[in-house]
C-alpha cells in the first residue's frame, strides 16, 4: 500500500502542473470521453476530473456547469465538414456528403453529439441548440446548397431547387431518424434517401 501511494503521487503531481490550454484540453477530451461512455445523465464534473487526472476545483474554475463544459467540448471536438464533393452528378456529391455525415457521427464527439440529442430534456437542449445547429446542421445546409445550385447550372437541377426546404431535408430526416428512432444509417438507408426524396425532389424537368 505505502509503495502504490508513493509510485501514484509523482503522476498526480505531474498532471496537478498542467496549465492553460494543455489543461483545458485534457477536460474538453475528458467530457467527451464521459458522454461517450457513460452519456449525458452519467457524466459528473468529479468523472471528468478524474479523466483528466485533475481536481474538481480546477474544472469548475473554468465551467460553471456541466452544461457549459459539454456545449464547450462539443464545439471544439465536432468534426467539421468543410468541402463539398464534386464527383460529377448531384446524386453521388449528395450520397458522398451523407456518408462523411456519418462518419462525424459515429466518430468521438459525434457519439458524444448523439447522447446530448438524446438524452437532454427539452430545457436542456436549448442550452446546446447554438453548438448544434452552427456546428453541425448549417455547415452541411450550405454545402448541399452548393452541391444543389451547381447541379442547377449543370441543368442536372430544377432551377427553382435552391430553396431552403430543400436545403434543411438532408439535415432534417438524419437528425429526425437519430433522435426519435436511434436509427444507424447504412450505406443502404443513405442511397435510399437520397434516390426516393432527394433526386425525385431536385430532379430537373428538362426531359
Amino acid at each position: 500500500m505505502v509503495t502504490s501511494r508513493w509510485t501514484a503521487a509523482p503522476a498526480q503531481a505531474a498532471a496537478s502542473r498542467r496549465r492553460g490550454a494543455v489543461l483545458e484540453r485534457a477536460i474538453l477530451e475528458a467530457a467527451l470521453d464521459q458522454l461517450g461512455t457513460v452519456g449525458w445523465k452519467g457524466l459528473t464534473m468529479e468523472g471528468v476530473a478524474a479523466g483528466a487526472q485533475t481536481g474538481k476545483a480546477a474544472v469548475y474554475r473554468r465551467w460553471p456547469s456541466k452544461e457549459d463544459l459539454v456545449a464547450d467540448a462539443l464545439q471544439a471536438g465536432l468534426p467539421r465538414l468543410e468541402e463539398a464533393p464534386d464527383l460529377g452528378s448531384v446524386r453521388e456529391d449528395l450520397l458522398e456528403l451523407c456518408r462523411r455525415a456519418r462518419e462525424a457521427m459515429f466518430s468521438r464527439p459525434g457519439f458524444a453529439l448523439r447522447a446530448v440529442i438524446h438524452e437532454c430534456d427539452p430545457v436542456q437542449a436549448e442550452r446546446f441548440h447554438g453548438v448544434i445547429f452552427e456546428g453541425v446542421v448549417e455547415p452541411a445546409i450550405g454545402l448541399i446548397r452548393e452541391i444543389v445550385t451547381r447541379g442547377i447550372e449543370r441543368a442536372e437541377v430544377r432551377s427553382d431547387a435552391a430553396n431552403s426546404y430543400v436545403f434543411d431535408a438532408i439535415p432534417a430526416m438524419m437528425m429526425y431518424r437519430s433522435k426519435v428512432y436511434a436509427s444507424e444509417w447504412s450505406d443502404r438507408d443513405i442511397e435510399e434517401m437520397i434516390d426516393r426524396l432527394m433526386v425525385p425532389l431536385l430532379r430537373s424537368t428538362v426531359g
